[in-house]
Formats: structure tokens, C-alpha cells, sequence
């Protein structure tokens, strides 16, 4: 394997191991930055070692190990400064290969979804707990952060410095809270598992269009949130958004690993047992009795998609009328972007490209790079197409995940070679 391929694998593990990662070592040395600091060492030392020795069969346990090694060394260093340290590495030392392995399968409790309600703590502003959360869980870079929330990415490297240390400072515990506390953090907690799983569903950047694995995790986390809360329909919602949005997972590529859209996805292969799994769990907000929150809302557009056998069977007016909803309850300007795309399908792309030309002034959007897609889609169905291929090109520009750009190019090129037919 050249070098080159090698490190590709390596960024790939490390997407796939860092937030277990992060999480064992948080319950090890009980602080969240050192964590992140220790599970970066072992990256590195692994982009030094793999590629001379090869990728070991059980990479992430050995990342855990190398940088449990770091940790004891580190600590052991600041035993004269402070008694704890010495604790705190001989309770490390205890841990065997074994517990290793197992801590990344889930055995050893489950340190992500504690790690999850720390970085929610009510002692950080709602924009750093979702910020260090993404950082930490999903492993998104701060620019990819930025890009997501289109805000300045100082401004979130600010945020999460600022965070790490306050979660330090005032000593929040590694633990899954209860009673009040617990209702008081899950809006948030419910939030950043719905961020992890749409990077997962549409990955930010890279070479891989789904991240799978980021998916699998935060459904996980939902289905766990949902024992712990049986009472809290926002959550049920969230579980039924996910399940239903998994259930295509596999047919958003084709053999290639080219993206797939919606409206040509093959149908017979979604998944039809997460479908009911997810018209269950949305049939279980319903019964509590409250109006549907933004994920209930989320849920039921997607119930739309997984109950149409084919998509000229999708009511698309029944979905125009949810994102009217939702956007009542959420106002953005995204939601209004899905709106568009929902109307132009019940009632036009003429319909449609109005509503998208009048959110073209929105400052969140202008670097969107769904925005020039929808109004690519929408010019290509009326029939202008060179104003499409450039909107098209445009959206490519914008996007940082290469098999997105792939497939918006590849648009744009469809667009120019049909207008030169005609």
C-alpha cells in the first residue's frame, strides 16, 4: 500500500475511532481537552509507525492503548504537582488490552453518550456545546464547523478553546445526569445527536459522500435517549427521523460510489424494518398527546418519502404543508429552501425558483451550496439550461465534499451537452 493510500486509511480510522476514542480516554483522565490532546498524540505516532508497519488489525484499540501509554507517562510527570494525577494513572494502569477492546465496543458503559451530556453542560453557551460536540463526535475540523453553521471559523476555534477549559475549570462530571438536570440538557443533547447524524447522512467534506458509521452511532445514541426518556415525544421524533432517514442509507450510492438522489433511488431496497422501526417511534410521539416539535415535524416529511412506493406517489403537498409548520416553530432560512423544493414539486418549478430568487439576499445563505443547486434543479426542468449549468457550477465551487462536487459538475456538463442538442 503507497504512503499516500495509507494515510487516506488512517484519516478514514480516525473518523470512524476518534469520538470512541475521546470518550474512553475522557472517563480515564477526567478532562475533555487533555482527552482530545492524548488521542491526537496517538494519531500521530500512528501516521509515523502504519505506514512503514501496516495498519494493524484492530486499529482502534491500538490507538486507544498508544494513547493510554501517553496518558500514564503524562501523569505520572505531574504526580509533584498534584496528588490526584497519581490516582488518576493508577486507575488508568488498571485498564487491560482486553478492557480496551471491549471500552470501544460499547461494554465498559457508554462513554459517548456521557461525554455527549458533559459537552452539554448548562455552564457552556448553547453555540459551545454544540461547537465542541461536533468537534469532538463527529470529528469535524473547525472550518468544516464554520462552514455548517456559516459563521467565521476563529470565531468557533474560540468557542471551543474556551470551552474545553470551562468544562475543566468548573470540574462537570463524566455522567449521564438525572431528574431535572437531564431534562434540562436533552433539547441540546437531542440537537447535537441530530448534527452528528446528518453529517453522517451527507458528510461536510471529504471523499465520501455518507459516513455510515457516524449514522449507526448517533441512531444508537437516540434509541438509548429514548429508554432513558420515554416521556419526551421530541425524542421519539428524533429516533423516528433517523431510523426513517437510515433506511436509504444504502442506496445514496450507486456501485461506483457515486451519489444517488432521492427521486432515483431504487425504493425496493431501502430498508422497509427501520421504516417500521421509524413509523413506530413516530406513531410514539404522536400518542403522547403534544404538538409535534422540529424533529416530530422532520419525522413525518420523511414518513412522506418512506411510505410512497414510487416518487410520483410522494405527497408532496401534505410535505409543503409540514415545512409550513416547521417553519413556525423553526424559523430559517434553510427550512425555507426545503420548503421551495417541496412546492415546486406539488405545484411547478416556476413556483419554486420565485421563492429560491427571494432567498438569494439571505447573508446565512450566500455561501450555501445547496442554494445554487436547487435553483440549478429548478432552471433544468424549465428549460434553461445554460442558466442551470452555471448554477450548478456555482454550487460545486461552494462544496467541500468532493463526491458532491463530482455530481454537481457532472449536472452542469448534462445541462450544457442537452442545450447544444437542442
Amino acid at each position: 500500500m503507497r504512503i499516500s493510500e495509507t494515510h487516506r486509511t488512517i484519516d478514514t480510522i480516525w473518523r470512524m475511532e476518534s469520538a470512541k476514542l475521546i470518550a474512553g480516554l475522557t472517563r480515564m483522565v477526567r478532562d475533555v481537552g487533555l482527552a482530545e490532546d492524548l488521542a491526537q498524540d496517538a494519531l500521530v505516532i500512528a501516521l509515523d509507525r502504519w505506514p512503514e508497519s501496516g495498519i494493524p488489525d484492530k486499529p482502534g484499540a491500538w490507538l486507544m492503548t498508544t494513547a493510554k501509554r501517553k496518558a500514564i507517562d503524562l501523569l505520572r510527570r505531574n504526580k509533584l504537582q498534584d496528588q490526584k494525577y497519581v490516582e488518576i494513572a493508577r486507575e488508568i494502569n488498571t485498564y487491560t488490552e482486553d478492557d480496551v477492546e471491549r471500552n470501544l465496543d460499547g461494554e465498559i458503559g457508554d462513554d459517548l453518550l456521557r461525554l455527549i451530556f458533559m459537552t452539554c453542560h448548562p455552564v457552556l453557551s448553547q453555540d459551545a456545546r454544540v461547537a465542541l460536540t461536533l468537534r469532538l463526535l463527529c470529528g469535524l475540523t473547525t472550518d468544516e464547523i464554520a462552514r455548517s453553521f456559516l459563521i467565521a471559523e476563529p470565531t468557533v476555534a474560540q468557542r471551543i478553546v474556551r470551552a474545553k477549559r470551562t468544562l475543566n475549570k468548573e470540574k462537570v462530571p463524566f455522567e449521564v445526569p438525572v431528574g431535572k438536570e437531564l431534562e434540562e440538557r436533552l433539547g441540546t443533547v437531542l440537537e447535537v445527536i441530530y448534527l452528528m447524524f446528518n453529517e453522517g447522512y451527507s458528510a461536510t467534506s471529504g471523499q465520501d459522500w455518507t459516513r455510515p458509521v457516524l449514522c449507526r452511532e448517533a441512531l444508537r445514541l437516540g434509541r438509548v435517549l429514548a429508554e432513558i426518556s420515554p416521556e419526551e415525544p421530541e425524542v421519539h421524533g428524533l429516533v423516528a427521523l433517523m431510523e426513517l432517514q437510515s433506511s436509504r442509507l444504502r442506496t445514496r450510492n450507486n456501485a461506483q460510489g457515486e451519489p444517488v438522489l432521492l427521486m432515483d433511488q431504487n425504493r425496493a431496497q431501502w430498508d422497509h424494518l427501520l421504516i417500521r422501526r421509524g413509523l413506530a417511534a413516530l406513531e410514539r410521539a404522536q400518542r403522547l398527546g403534544r404538538t409535534l416539535g422540529p424533529y416530530g415535524l422532520q419525522a413525518s416529511i420523511s414518513a412522506c418519502h418512506a411510505t410512497a412506493y414510487t416518487p410520483e406517489d410522494t405527497n408532496w403537498i401534505r410535505i409543503a404543508a409540514l415545512y409550513e409548520a416547521l417553519s413556525r416553530q423553526m424559523p430559517s432560512p434553510i427550512v425555507e429552501l426545503n420548503r421551495a423544493v417541496a412546492i415546486s414539486r406539488a405545484f411547478g418549478p416556476a413556483y419554486g425558483l420565485q421563492l429560491v430568487d427571494a432567498l438569494s439576499s439571505e447573508p446565512a445563505l450566500k455561501e450555501y451550496h445547496l442554494l445554487p443547486s436547487v435553483r440549478g434543479d429548478f432552471l433544468e426542468k424549465l428549460g434553461r439550461l445554460e442558466e442551470a449549468a452555471a448554477a450548478f457550477e456555482q454550487a460545486a465551487e461552494l462544496t467541500r465534499n468532493e463526491k458532491e462536487q463530482a455530481l454537481l459538475r457532472k449536472r452542469a456538463a448534462a445541462c450544457r451537452e442537452k442545450g447544444e442538442r437542442t
